[in-house]
This record gives structure tokens, sequence and C-alpha cells, in this order.
């Protein structure tokens, strides 16, 4: 093998291991990233489910006087129109 050749081989071994560990080193970035977004995506569930079970007492009475506000319109309006139609 004549110098010329064996010195680019050498230069493109050199080459191929820094590219090697440049790769490994972004690699070893993107499987820290997934894991991050997969640590970041249970602690939002978590988070939500944690915030409805404390928070489901106090919707479930927000709701209750809702539909009582509701009924009791309801209940005035139907009451109203009978009378109407009573006195007519």
């Amino acid at each position: 093998m004549d110098p010329e050749s064996r010195k680019l081989l050498e230069k493109t071994l050199s080459l191929t291991e820094e590219n090697n560990k440049m790769l490994r080193k972004v690699r070893g970035v993107q499987k820290r990233h997934f894991f991050w977004a997969i640590f970041k995506l249970f602690i939002i569930i978590g988070i939500a489910f944690g915030l409805f079970y404390f928070l489901e007492p106090y919707v479930n009475k927000i709701t209750n006087v809702f539909s009582q506000i509701s009924g009791t319109k309801q209940n005035l309006n139907s009451s109203f129109l009978q009378d109407v139609l009573k006195k007519y």
C-alpha cells in the first residue's frame, strides 16, 4: 500500500471514529429527551387525575346547584304558563 493511500485510509478512520462518537452522543440525547417527555406526560396525567379526585365533591355540588336552579326555573315557567292559561 502506498503512503498516500495509507494516509487517506487513516484520515478516513479517524473521521469515522469521530463521527461515531458524535452519533452516540446525539442518540443519547434523543433517548434522554424521549424518557423526559414520557415522564412529563405521566406527571401531567397524574396531576389531572389528582385534581379531579380532590375537586370532584365541589364539582358535584356546583352541578347540583345548577340543576336545582334549572329545575326551579322550569317549574316557575310551567306554573306561570299554567296560571296564564287558567286565567284565559
